[in-house]
């Protein structure tokens, strides 16, 4: 290090400052790409659909949503203990944690250290002096990469956007957990119903097969009436015990998705008792709703961070500049290390350009205009597979009140045929094929009523899915 006169430091100080400090980037970011996706502006219509109105998509929450006590607790429970949160979130402190890491370069890069050393012989070198003995040294230097073409500033503004779709992703973990929970709820609770009809189906059947085998004791009735009755008897116990099982199942599935015990008091009796507190959603018909999706607004960040890429890509193919500075105090005598003429500076500047490495540099850019290209296709048919998720709850949603509406009317036809059935096999007018005939037609209309209103159910479910989810949370990168 050379000595500095005590009157040229305060000056080569602001210097050395401004030279670290002035990094202006120049414009070497790619040109923005177009990403407007080929999507209608408004849901589609016909007869499958219902009259959306003209009104935006509100605002929700689960909890107006799935508004009922017992599945907003388990939904709770879930976003609370769930490893596949857990593992979001810790994915979104990684990212952070990346992003500042990467944002850092964008400042001059400081260290401090001391030392000491003792040389005989030929000694060593002190302030451009060789010395034998004791020498002691201080100082402090800093690097800064002079961010002429946007090289640093594109990595960092790439690694943003990474965190932020890292956001968006946990966003969608969150979405795709409560939508499973409530599925698996409504689930139960049509599996619970389905074990009641079972139930019932079999204690009805054991009446026609005591009635049935009297009556073929008696001599009134062939043989084949009482074989009928116990095939439907026994059909109802095997329904039974898969209902049970199914049951069981449906309990494991809760219990793996909440992370949590489930209890009886946060179950539905039966798929009437589940679906009567379920909000429906109007969709409205601006198709702009489907921004709210974290699987549109990750594909979107993605897009970013690779165009961000290209950028970087791109200012690889100029030169690399880079300032270093050092200053410090040295001296041969511990108690003269910071007096003034132990002081000592330097300077040094370096700049570097690929002249030929194989065309690596030009193929890395190439690489980046290919990889934003390949997120603008995944941007537009995320958007274009969420526009026909949506359209397609749409269209359920719209059919399902007239399915349900038929099937409940007809489950009525079939109890009120089986009933009258029953009453003219018991008076011996018609035959046991009559009856069990009905029977058989009830038994199955029952079960696809359940299913309709499963499905009535669920699709409440899917739109709240389809659409979003709850409203997005603004997310910052913090200091």
């Amino acid at each position: 290090m050379i000595p500095l006169p005590a009157t040229a430091r305060p000056a080569l100080a602001l210097a050395l400052c401004a030279g670290l400090l002035a990094g202006t980037p120049l414009a070497a970011s790619p040109t923005p790409v177009e990403t407007d996706a080929a999507v209608p502006q408004h849901w589609p219509s016909g007869p499958a659909y219902t009259d959306a109105g003209t009104a935006a998509a509100p605002r929700y929450s689960y909890r107006d949503v799935l508004a009922d006590p017992r599945l907003v607790a388990l939904i709770d429970t879930g976003l609370a203990h769930n490893q596949d949160v857990a593992l979001a979130l810790a994915n979104i402190a990684a990212a952070r944690a990346q992003y500042r890491i990467q944002r850092a370069a964008l400042m001059p890069q400081i260290n401090a250290g001391g030392g000491w050393s003792h040389a005989e012989g030929e000694g060593t070198m002190l302030g451009g002096a060789t010395v034998k003995g004791n020498a002691y040294l201080a100082e402090g230097s800093a690097a800064y990469e002079l961010d002429l073409f946007g090289r640093v500033r594109s990595l960092t503004t790439a690694q943003r956007a990474r965190y932020l779709a890292s956001v968006e992703a946990a966003r969608a973990t969150r979405l795709t957990l409560v939508a499973d929970i409530a599925d698996a709820w409504l689930t139960y609770a049509a599996d619970a119903s389905l074990l009641t009809i079972a139930r019932n189906t079999a204690t009805a059947a054991r009446a026609s097969v005591a009635l049935t085998t009297r009556r073929v004791e008696g001599g009134i009735a062939p043989l084949s009436d009482q074989r009928q009755a116990e095939l439907t008897l026994h059909g109802a116990e095997a329904d039974v015990a898969a209902q049970t099982t199914a049951l069981a199942r449906d309990v494991n599935a809760l219990r793996l998705l909440t992370g949590a015990e489930v209890g009886p008091a946060n179950l539905p009796a039966d798929i009437a008792d589940a679906d009567t507190r379920l909000a429906a959603l109007p969709a409205g018909l601006d198709s702009a709703v489907l921004l709210r999706r974290p699987d549109v607004a990750e594909a979107e960040l993605s897009l970013r961070a690779a165009k961000a890429n290209v950028g970087a890509a791109r200012a690889g193919l100029f030169p690399k500049i880079t300032l270093t500075g050092v200053a410090g105090v040295a001296s041969t005598a511990l108690s003269a290390l910071f007096t003034g003429g132990a002081f000592a500076w330097g300077t040094n500047a370096a700049a570097s350009w690929p002249i030929f490495n194989g065309g690596a540099t030009k193929s890395a850019f190439r690489l980046a205009q290919a990889q934003r290209d390949a997120s603008l296709a995944a941007y537009r048919k995320t958007i274009e597979s969420a526009f026909r998720d949506v359209a397609d709850t749409l269209a359920r949603g719209g059919t399902i009140d007239a399915q349900l509406a038929a099937t409940t009317a007809a489950r009525d036809a079939a109890a009120d045929n089986f009933r009258l059935a029953d009453r003219r096999y018991q008076g011996g007018v018609t035959g046991w094929l009559e009856s069990l005939t009905a029977q058989q037609a009830l038994y199955a209309e029952e079960k696809a009523l359940v299913s309709t209103r499963l499905a009535a159910a669920s699709n409440r479910v899917a739109l709240y899915r389809a659409l979003g989810g709850d409203d997005p949370v603004a997310a910052s990168p913090g200091n």
